[in-house]
């Protein structure tokens, strides 16, 4: 059975893993988190016998500051991307994303707008306290990721128009090729 511990020491032992948890938490950011599938990838990657850490992958950082512009988040991820091109950052101030969201209210948090993610599986996030340790956010639990079952989150359930979204999404990631053993629900 998959553990929080068991993900918290599987990340541990990755060394790309730490290295940009490291970079999130040096950047002094409010609320932030790696997360989506940056987390959600390498959890499957492990459990379909591969390295966990993918360089393909966005490395999703994800922070709650409303004292941040759309902007400064925009100018954040250039910084990044120039000082550590080895990885895929994108990076979102939360305090933006809910128009992403059809008839969203703007979140109120990082675990507000993780929680609200599409789909359960990708609401997972990981980060690096100042005391080195990890602290994970599963909303939904891990059960699915281990399952390997992407459905919709209770929010884009609940709304046509976002399981539109949900359903254009699944549409268009190549998830099936790279995972074959996933179930994809609600289609």
């Amino acid at each position: 059975m998959l553990t929080e511990e068991a993900i918290v020491e599987q990340i541990q032992m990755d060394q790309e893993m730490m290295a940009v948890l490291t970079i999130i938490r040096d950047l002094g950011l409010a609320d932030a988190w790696l997360a989506a599938g940056a987390v959600r990838n390498f959890i499957w990657n492990q459990l379909s016998g591969r390295p966990g850490f993918d360089a393909t992958t966005d490395m999703d950082l994800v922070f709650y500051d409303p004292t941040i512009s759309y902007e400064e988040t925009l100018q954040i991820e250039q910084g990044l991307k120039k000082t550590y091109p080895q990885y895929a950052w994108e990076v979102k101030n939360q305090v933006y994303m809910h128009g992403h969201s059809p008839g969203t209210y703007p979140y109120t948090s990082s675990f507000d707008a993780i929680s609200k993610y599409p789909e359960q599986c990708t609401a997972i996030a990981v980060r690096l306290t100042p005391n080195q340790e990890l602290e994970l956010f599963t909303p939904y639990g891990l059960g699915e990721l281990e399952q390997m079952i992407v459905q919709p989150t209770p929010h884009f359930r609940e709304d046509p128009e976002r399981l539109a979204v949900y359903r254009e999404r699944m549409a268009k990631k190549d998830w099936l090729q790279k995972w074959p053993s996933l179930e994809v629900k609600d289609l």
